[in-house]
């Protein structure tokens, strides 16, 4: 499973640099999928990437510098920040899509649209299975946009 994991994160971060954006790290990658369209509180970031808030922390102060992502009030808690997409963030995630969505296409052809769905169905089992806060995509999220593992 790891390898395939692997090479599909290659595909994309591969695929973001050949968009210009070749200065994203998988790491950033990863934590950069874990932020809501509305923003994300960083301990939540560190919860979603598994990291600690030390490491969330580090990897945000890179992006933020880089022009990614920016620091906003929470308003519904006056002390919180919120880490937010700025419109360079925003622009990663429709490549980061359509790389995806393309590794399925080609696993489907692999495999064949019967066992591509049992291999869907039985990650998100797991998925689920590790982590219950994640939503499968016939339940999307708050934001409208599903939060899919990896």
């Amino acid at each position: 499973m790891f390898i395939g994991f692997r090479a599909a994160e290659d595909r994309v971060i591969a695929a973001l640099a050949e968009a210009g954006y070749a200065d994203i790290t998988r790491t950033q990658a990863r934590l950069l999928a874990g932020i809501d369209l509305d923003g994300t509180r960083l301990v939540v970031l560190a919860e979603r990437a598994r990291i600690p808030k030390q490491t969330a922390l580090a990897l945000v102060n890179g992006l933020e510098a880089a022009g990614y992502v920016e620091r906003v009030p929470d308003h519904s808690d006056g002390r919180a920040r919120l880490i937010r997409l700025t419109a360079r963030g925003q622009g990663i995630m429709p490549v980061a899509v359509a790389e995806e969505a393309r590794i399925e296409a080609d696993w489907q052809t692999v495999l064949g649209a019967r066992r591509m769905g049992a291999l869907r169905s039985a990650l998100w089992a797991l998925a689920l299975d590790a982590d219950p806060h994640l939503h499968p995509p016939e339940s999307p999220r708050r934001d409208g946009h599903d939060r899919h593992p990896g």
